[in-house]
């Protein structure tokens, strides 16, 4: 016993000493998410506690109702229960129409024959990922104005009339979903793109010789063999459902469109920064993260109870 427990030691041994400046590399990064990531949570504890900066939450006291003030006063706020609502619709609407979209992209790509083409398709379509939305949002506003917008003098010069893609709610939403699209598709076909080249090309060959046709391949060798991805994708993205960016709907907003573009950022950053209520945006965010919490465990047990192995 104690023979193969210095047999084991020694092993350990030999394996650091082999391998100590992986550690020590590894050592930064780690250090980096314990002090920006982990310390950090602490302060969840303001989400509970009086409203004051000027001291740490563990020094002060607990807000009224047991501690629940700050998530009762978001909840009778007309303004979070809008935001909440914009929150939930704007990314249902970009989980039903824009995760779809780098697949079918992805797939489209994988049929092509001329390498050359695809390589430069490919390239053209993820380049918009690497744009702010700042740059994208005066991209639209000149491309979308109602007035002056490129896309509107065109349809005014067939003898159509203008488009409020940005002055109305309905429209503003539809081109905000639109413009995601367009910015992130190519970037997560990339994903999918390397999924595919996993795919055995033998099983392409048994299609083909069974009479199957492109379209055939595709719906029983291609999606199959891309599933597991898809799965994965779904789940973290049920996962964001909750979340909410701040420049994209803060970029692209105007006060004609706010009863659809205030979102839970933007009402974070009204209340809690310019209003300097930090207590309620730390008890909103972390409400946030709760949910999401709640719903990626959610996806990831409905996707086990079917048969797919889910993130963990």
């Amino acid at each position: 016993m104690q023979d193969s427990r210095q047999l084991r030691r020694n092993a350990n041994m030999n394996y650091l000493r082999r391998y100590w400046t992986l550690y020590l590399l590894l050592a930064l990064p780690v250090a980096f998410i314990i002090i920006f990531r982990y310390f950090p949570m602490a302060y969840i504890l303001s989400a509970f506690k009086v409203n004051n900066i000027l001291k740490a939450p563990w020094e002060l006291p607990w807000a009224k109702n047991h501690g629940f003030e700050w998530f009762i006063k978001a909840f009778q706020n007309r303004d979070f229960l809008f935001a909440l609502r914009n929150t939930v619709t704007l990314n249902l609407l970009d989980l039903l129409l824009g995760f779809p979209a780098p697949i079918l992209l992805a797939l489209l790509l994988n049929e092509l024959t001329f390498k050359r083409f695809k390589r430069v398709t490919q390239t053209i379509v993820y380049l918009p990922h690497f744009l702010s939305w700042i740059i994208i949002s005066g991209l639209a506003l000149r491309l979308l104005a109602f007035n002056d917008g490129l896309v509107n003098i065109v349809l005014q010069r067939i003898g159509l009339d203008p488009i409020p893609f940005l002055n109305s709610p309905g429209h503003w939403v539809g081109s905000y979903v639109f413009l995601g699209i367009w910015k992130e598709a190519g970037w997560n076909t990339i994903i999918y793109l390397a999924a595919i080249t996993s795919i055995n090309p033998e099983l392409y060959e048994a299609a083909a010789v069974d009479g199957a046709n492109r379209l055939r391949r595709i719906w029983h060798v291609t999606l199959p063999g891309l599933r597991p991805t898809i799965i994965v994708l779904l789940i973290m993205s049920l996962g964001r459902i909750l979340g909410s960016e701040f420049d994209r709907p803060f970029a692209l907003s105007n006060r004609l469109v706010t009863s659809v573009s205030n979102v839970i950022s933007i009402f974070v950053y009204e209340y809690g920064i310019k209003g300097m209520q930090f207590s309620l945006s730390n008890a909103v965010g972390l409400f946030q993260s709760v949910i999401g919490l709640f719903f990626l465990i959610g996806a990831n047990s409905l996707a086990k109870r079917y048969g797919e192995r889910g993130i963990w």
